[in-house]
């Protein structure tokens, strides 16, 4: 089985969430997804970036930390900071739930990865910061991993 794995820490400003979203999708390209595969990729990074940074660093900065491996036809994806954490995950998973209304925030992050992933996973202490775990299995990649690109 083909297996590949890169790691990313960055601080938690909003200019570093275009940064973790194109490097997550250079990186899965190696198993030649669609362009429509590549846009749920990045939109998931970035709500699960900006959840960091929004949520998990509300009043200071800190560091988002990346695990990206690519498993066979599938991305394995983990992004943790090691902020506030989140009071009530199942709580949080919910639409247009937010704890940031101050910055019209929508509610929709966790709801907006698990349309683009396979699985989300959630683990979080407060006070201990927060992982996000998103898997995504592509169409396309056992073509990739055969031929060698």
């Amino acid at each position: 089985m083909f297996e590949n794995e890169m790691n990313l820490n960055f601080l938690s400003l909003s200019e570093n969430e275009s940064f973790a979203r194109i490097a997550v999708a250079a990186f899965v390209a190696q198993l030649d997804p669609t362009l429509e595969e590549i846009n749920e990729v990045k939109t998931a990074v970035s709500e699960a970036v900006t959840n960091s940074i929004i949520h998990g660093y509300p009043h200071t900065n800190g560091f988002i930390y990346l695990n990206c491996k690519i498993k066979g036809d599938r991305m394995e994806l983990a992004i943790s900071d090691q902020g506030c954490g989140i009071l009530d995950i199942k709580e949080a998973k919910q639409p247009l739930f937010t704890t940031r209304p101050d910055l019209e925030r929508s509610g929709m992050g966790f709801t907006i990865m698990e349309s683009f992933v396979d699985e989300i996973q959630v683990e979080s202490a407060e006070g201990n910061g927060t992982t996000v775990r998103l898997i995504k299995r592509f169409k396309t990649a056992k073509r990739a991993i055969h031929s060698g690109v």
